[in-house]
């Protein structure tokens, strides 16, 4: 988007100093106490030495944000002022969503701003729901951070007001913020101290509302009904204000409660969320691994609603995300507990208190009956069923090792129990009683001891794909340059970086590897195709973020020498664009002669393995010679190139 301004944005984010032509400040994305984060504000790029991300400002929202592509985009258009066409009119039904889905978002707002000025300046208010969060040791600027109300206990209070802006009291009911009986409307929340409940991008989506009275008859709290923009077991309480810090400690702490977070975010911890008094569900857990994939569940001492939160650990392990789990002491919950301590009191007992599951499941589950056989027989294999919904096959058999020396039993019992339950499990999956000609290979319990030694690590790229880089590279930083061509026995020509290495890619009939890298190729050619040579202003464009990351780190690796070495101290030192045609031509003829002696490879491997005779064998003997003669001319040729 043109108009946006990398630097103001991310300015909002990061405090940023003047570094030469660039800015300079702290990683947003990690805690670093030396700047690594770079802002380019005249190519429009960021880079992150710390973490390796980088791009463009949209990158940036999506990376810090976690905004979708079209998400990021309306949000930098609403910041500056831009209307975004529509790129079809959409259908009267789909109107009419949109109108009321975007009506249940206003009303909420205005619930939302009229309870806040309720606490804040009505002598209700203030002596009922503000005392009531002073009370509970809740700062100023945490009631405004949350943007905790309370709903007068009038009846209608609000319901009329809503009215009177012009609110639908149809809307008004579907969001649940009133309630009609005998053809007489009234507040749903009416007495009670209200919590917004936010989506990732900050928008009200409903309300949890608290009483303050002491009837056992009155439910403690009541929630927002469902409705089109909101949905329970999709939505974090807190994830609003979490998001940061989450993706900067790579951890998300979970709790129970409303006023369990909020106590948390005011110690300081605000990596913690709440799913909302209600099970974990599988959707809550795929929203925090957009963030992170370390979740720690921060459980408070109560036996009985441990216990039924064994499923939603069983969740997190299914989904391939790491867990751990802190059990405060008898009567504490982390509401009271991080009342009672400081910021660094509270982080050495969630470090020092972390538990692995399988500790923190037998140690429950073994509380009750810890001399009975039986008992213990029943708990390995509930510890084994969880093992087996990992879909990681390394982390399996880690915890395969970690129940056997736990339990003392041998892991080869262990293995064969998870063996038998993802057997079973396939089985369902497939709708077949049971998969009995389907042999699983057995998981060896000294996996990460046998795996070869370029497993688990990053693997060695392959010279070709290092050369198509080098191609990709060089369309990227000079594509739209020209360069002239100087052949023997004819004139001069004149061309730019990108068509001249299109025309020899193509003229030899010749094919990228990685997807990535043909995508962007096939980009360039597109461009061509319309007679357009594209600039990396284009290529910044794109809605594929990890071609604009690409893109951007070549921008980002680009060194600035000092104006002062040539104007003051006579000093010129020559660069690849000084000699672009030779250096074109020189990755051009590596790609070549790296896919030749791929083809060389394969014709040998061939004639290794298939052992051909008469015909066969004179046929490939004859292309193999044909080839190493091709190889000999590059070889030339490179050799000429890097000599001159």
């Amino acid at each position: 988007m043109q108009v946006s301004r990398i630097e103001e944005v991310i300015g909002d984010y990061v405090q940023l100093k003047r570094a030469g032509s660039n800015l300079k400040g702290l990683s947003p994305f990690t805690d670093e106490k030396t700047p690594s984060f770079v802002v380019s504000p005249a190519k429009q790029i960021f880079k992150c030495f710390s973490t390796g991300k980088g791009g463009t400002v949209v990158s940036f929202l999506m990376e810090k944000e976690h905004f979708s592509y079209p998400e990021a985009l309306r949000w930098l258009a609403d910041r500056y002022g831009v209307q975004i066409p529509e790129a079809a009119q959409p259908t009267a039904e789909e109107l009419a969503e949109l109108n009321e889905r975007e009506s249940f978002y206003i009303i909420n707002e205005f619930a939302k701003n009229t309870f806040v000025q309720n606490m804040q300046e009505t002598e209700e208010g203030k002596a009922i729901g503000l005392s009531y969060f002073e009370e509970r040791g809740f700062r100023p600027d945490i009631i405004e951070r949350f943007q905790l109300g309370y709903c007068l206990n009038k009846g209608d209070d609000f319901t009329k007001k809503a009215l009177e802006k012009g609110y639908k009291l149809d809307y008004l009911e579907k969001v649940g913020l009133s309630k009609t009986k005998e053809e007489r409307s009234f507040d749903f929340f009416r007495g009670r101290v209200i919590f917004p409940i936010h989506s990732v991008s900050g928008r009200v989506l409903g309300f949890g509302g608290r009483t303050l009275m002491a009837d056992k008859k009155i439910a403690k709290y009541f929630n927002s009904p469902e409705s089109i923009i909101y949905n329970k077991s999709e939505i974090l309480y807190g994830l609003y204000f979490a998001k940061g810090d989450i993706v900067k400690y790579d951890e998300c702490l979970l709790c129970e409660g409303y006023t369990d977070v909020i106590s948390m975010h005011q110690a300081g911890m605000q990596h913690t969320v709440s799913s909302s008094g209600t099970s974990l569900t599988k959707e809550q857990v795929k929203l925090v691994k957009r963030y992170t994939k370390n979740l720690t569940i921060l459980y408070d001492g109560d036996a009985a609603g441990i216990k039924a939160s064994f499923r939603g650990i069983d969740l997190i392990l299914e989904e391939g995300m790491n867990v751990k789990v802190v059990l405060f002491p008898d009567g504490e919950d982390p509401d009271s507990f991080s009342k009672s301590k400081s910021t660094t009191e509270l982080e050495e007992y969630i470090k020092e208190h972390k538990q692995d599951f399988i500790t923190f499941k037998a140690s429950i589950l073994l509380a009750d009956g810890i001399n009975d056989p039986i008992r213990k027989s029943e708990l390995i294999k509930e510890i084994v069923h969880s093992v087996s919904l990992i879909p990681d096959q390394i982390t399996r058999s880690v915890y395969v090792q970690e129940i056997a020396r736990q339990f003392e039993i041998s892991e080869s019992i262990v293995n064969n129990e998870l063996l038998r339950l993802r057997k079973s499990s396939m089985a369902k999956q497939l709708q077949e009683p049971m998969l009995h000609e389907i042999q699983i290979p057995m998981e060896s319990p000294n996996l990460l001891e046998e795996q070869p030694a370029g497993i688990g690590g990053q693997e060695t790229k392959k010279s070709s794909i290092l050369h198509e880089e080098e191609l990709i590279r060089l369309m990227v930083k000079y594509g739209t340059r020209e360069v002239h061509i100087k052949e023997v026995g004819s004139e001069d020509k004149t061309t730019s970086v990108i068509e001249l290495i299109i025309q020899e890619i193509e003229g030899d009939e010749l094919r990228f590897e990685d997807p990535k890298l043909k995508e962007l190729y096939g980009i360039f050619m597109d461009g061509i195709a319309d007679n357009t040579l594209l600039a990396t202003s284009y290529l910044k464009r794109l809605e594929n973020q990890e071609i604009v990351a690409f893109v951007s780190d070549i921008e980002s690796d680009e060194q600035e020498l000092s104006h002062n070495w040539a104007t003051k101290y006579n000093i010129y030192t020559k660069t690849e664009a000084d000699n672009l045609y030779e250096s074109v031509m020189n990755a051009i003829y590596h790609f070549k002669l790296t896919k030749v002696e791929e083809h060389i490879q394969s014709l040998q491997t061939e004639l290794k393995e298939k052992n051909p005779q008469g015909e066969d064998l004179i046929l490939l003997l004859s292309e193999q010679m044909v080839y190493a003669k091709v190889r000999k001319e590059f070889s030339e040729k490179l050799g000429r190139i890097i000599t001159r």
